[in-house]
C-alpha cells in the first residue's frame, strides 16, 4: 500500500487520537537525521524556477535551488548568499556581483559567473525555442557579462530598482545549464531539476510522491545563518493529499510531521493538541476580488466603487478566517515595503453602493436583481483552489451583494473551461487575485498588462468590446519598476495604492498568510520573506 493511499484512510479515524504524539525534551543541540513527512495540498506543476510563485512549486524550489542573495525575512535586507558581495550604480542600471567559491550544482558543475550569467539571460529575456517565458522579477532586462570566473555583471535597459531583492526569490532559483537547455513542458519533472540547494530529488511519482534527500558536501547556506553545512534532516516526504481532514489526521495521528493549508476553522483543534501553527505573512498583494473593465457591467467606475462599498470585509474576515488573516487596508499587506493606510477607502456602506448603483443606472427589476437597458447585473466568479477558502469567500460577497441587487454566480476553480474563460472580461468579469513578494515591483506584476495583467488590459478574448487600457496606471506601475531614487519610488507605491481603490479596480479583503502546521517535535522550520518554507535547518527532536 503507498504512503499517499494509507493516508487517505486516516480521515476519519485519526481525529478519535488525542495527543498521539508528545514533544521530547528539548536537546542541547540539533538531532542529525531523519525524514520529513510533508503533506502538501496540490501537486506541483512546473519548476522552472520562475514559475515557483505558485506555492506547491516554491516549497519545492526552496530546497534544492540557492539564490543569489537571501532576503532577511525579519528585517527585509539584503544577505550575502551564493553572492558575497555586489555593487549597484547610481541610476541602478548595472549590478555586480561577486560569487562565493566552490559552490556547485548537484552534477558537480560549477556555479560560477557564466552559469549564474545563463540563468539570469533565461530569466530577463525567456527563450522562445524552449518556450520558458520572462521571470516577472526581472524588469527592463538587456544582457550579462562574465567578468572573471567569480564575477559577472547585469545591463538593464532603464533603471531597474527591485533587481536586488528580485535575486532573493524564489523564482531566482539558480539552475544547472543542463536544466536551463531543457524545454518548459519538460521541467514539471521535478528530477530534471538540477540546482544547487541543500537537497536534491531522488525519486518522483508525479502527482503523488517526492522525495528528497540531503546533499552531504552542501556548505553554502545565507552568510548570516547560524547553520552552515548539511541539513539537519536526511530527507524529506512530499505527499500530496488533497484532503484537509487527512493531512491533519495524519498531523494528529503522527503520520506525517508538517502539513501546509490549514484552514482557519481547524486552527483551535490543532493548537489544543499541542501542535505548532505557523502563518508566515506573503508581503505582496493582499488577498483581493478584481473587476475586469471591459465588461460593461463592470466598465462604470461608480458600478466597481457601489461593490466595493458593499463588501463587508470585516465580516468574511471574522466569519471565516482567524486571528492570522488581518483585515486588508490597502492592496498590499502592511508588512509590505511601501504600504500606506487606505481604510479611508475600504469602508462598508449599503446605502452608499444603492445610491452608485442608481446613479449608473441599474435600477432594481422585478426580481430584486438591478438592471440597465435590459441587462441584468449579474457576474460571474471562479474560485482560486490555492486560495484559502476562497469558494467559501466569493460565496459570502455573493450574500452580501444581493444585498444591494447584484448577482455573483461563483463557479468551480477546477471547471475545464476556467483557464480560458478567465482570460474573457466577457465571461469573467470578477477574479480572485493575489501574489506574494517582499518589494514594490510586486504590484506591477499583479497589474501590468505584460505581467500578470489581472484587469486584462488589452486582454479581452472578445472582439465584441473596445479593448480597455488605463495609460495612468501602466505609467504608475512602470515607475515603480523603474525609479532608481528610494523616495520617489515609494512615492508613486502610495500613488498607485490610492489610484487603484479609487478606480475601484480591487477589493482587498485581508492579508494573505501561507497557513502551516507542524508536530511539537519539528525544530528549526524557517521560512523566506513570502512564507514558503525552509527545511535546511529543521531537525525532528524525539
Amino acid at each position: 500500500m503507498t504512503a499517499y493511499r494509507h493516508l487517505a484512510l486516516l480521515s476519519v479515524a485519526a481525529f478519535s487520537i488525542v495527543g498521539a504524539v508528545v514533544s521530547g525534551a528539548q536537546a542541547a543541540d540539533p538531532i542529525k537525521g531523519g525524514t520529513l513527512i510533508y503533506l502538501e495540498q496540490q501537486a506541483h506543476t512546473n519548476l522552472y524556477p520562475p514559475a515557483g510563485g505558485f506555492y506547491p512549486n516554491g516549497g519545492i524550489l526552496n530546497q534544492i535551488t540557492d539564490k543569489l542573495t537571501y532576503q532577511n525575512p525579519k528585517t527585509l535586507e539584503i544577505e550575502p548568499w551564493i553572492a558575497q558581495s555586489w555593487e549597484i550604480n547610481a541610476e541602478a542600471t548595472e549590478y555586480t556581483f561577486r560569487l562565493k567559491p566552490g559552490v556547485t550544482f548537484s552534477d558537480g558543475t560549477p556555479v560560477d559567473a557564466a552559469a549564474v550569467a545563463k540563468n539570469y539571460d533565461t530569466f530577463g529575456l525567456g527563450n522562445k525555442e524552449l518556450k520558458q517565458p520572462v521571470s516577472e522579477v526581472v524588469n527592463n532586462y538587456d544582457h550579462s557579462e562574465v567578468i572573471d570566473p567569480l564575477t559577472v555583471r547585469f545591463y538593464f535597459k532603464k533603471p531597474s530598482p527591485g533587481f536586488l531583492q528580485g535575486t532573493s526569490v524564489i523564482g531566482s532559483g539558480l539552475v544547472s545549464l543542463k536544466t536551463l537547455e531543457l524545454p518548459f513542458e519538460q521541467l514539471g519533472d521535478a528530477t530534471k531539476i538540477i540546482g544547487s540547494g541543500p537537497f536534491v530529488v531522488e525519486s518522483e511519482t508525479l502527482g503523488k510522491e517526492l522525495s528528497l534527500k540531503a546533499r552531504d558536501d552542501y556548505n553554502w547556506g545565507p552568510a548570516k545563518l547560524e547553520h552552515q553545512g548539511r541539513p539537519y534532516l536526511d530527507g524529506i516526504k512530499y505527499i500530496i493529499t488533497g484532503e484537509d481532514s487527512v493531512r491533519i489526521g495524519a498531523l494528529l495521528a503522527g503520520q506525517a510531521d508538517f502539513i501546509r493549508q490549514i484552514q482557519a476553522y481547524d486552527e483551535p483543534q490543532v493548537e489544543a493538541q499541542g501542535f505548532k501553527i505557523h502563518a508566515p505573512s506573503t508581503r505582496g498583494i493582499n488577498n483581493s476580488i478584481v473587476f475586469r473593465p471591459d465588461n460593461p457591467l463592470v466598465a462604470d467606475v461608480r458600478v466597481r466603487q457601489a461593490l466595493l462599498a458593499a463588501t463587508n470585509r470585516p465580516e468574511i474576515v471574522s466569519t471565516l478566517f482567524s486571528k492570522n488573516y488581518p483585515v486588508a487596508t490597502s492592496i498590499i499587506a502592511s508588512t509590505a515595503i511601501g504600504y500606506v493606510d487606505q481604510s479611508a477607502k475600504l469602508g462598508f456602506d449599503l446605502e452608499k453602493a444603492k445610491a452608485l448603483l442608481d446613479e449608473a443606472g441599474f435600477k432594481p427589476g422585478a426580481d430584486g436583481i438591478r438592471e440597465k437597458d435590459g441587462q441584468k447585473l449579474v457576474l460571474t466568479a471562479y474560485e482560486s483552489l490555492p486560495q484559502p477558502q476562497n469558494k467559501a469567500t466569493l460565496q459570502l460577497v455573493a450574500q452580501q451583494w444581493g444585498k444591494v441587487g447584484v448577482t455573483l454566480n461563483v463557479l468551480a476553480g477546477d471547471a475545464g473551461s476556467r483557464t480560458v474563460d478567465d482570460l474573457d472580461p466577457l465571461k469573467t468579469p470578477v477574479s480572485p487575485a493575489m501574489v506574494g513578494r517582499a518589494d514594490p515591483d510586486v504590484i506591477k506584476s499583479q497589474y501590468y498588462p505584460k505581467n500578470r495583467d489581472v484587469l486584462r488590459q488589452k486582454g479581452g478574448a472578445s472582439d465584441k468590446i473596445k479593448s480597455f487600457v488605463d495609460d495612468k496606471l501602466n505609467t504608475l506601475l512602470e515607475g515603480i519598476a523603474s525609479e532608481p531614487d528610494r523616495e520617489k519610488r515609494l512615492k508613486t507605491v502610495a500613488d498607485t495604492q490610492a489610484y487603484v481603490l479609487d478606480q475601484a479596480y480591487a477589493i482587498p479583503i485581508f492579508e494573505e498568510p501561507q497557513a502551516f502546521a507542524a508536530a511539537p517535535y519539528v525544530e528549526g522550520v524557517a521560512f523566506e520573506a513570502v512564507g514558503r518554507p525552509s527545511f535546511y535547518s529543521v531537525w525532528l527532536n524525539k
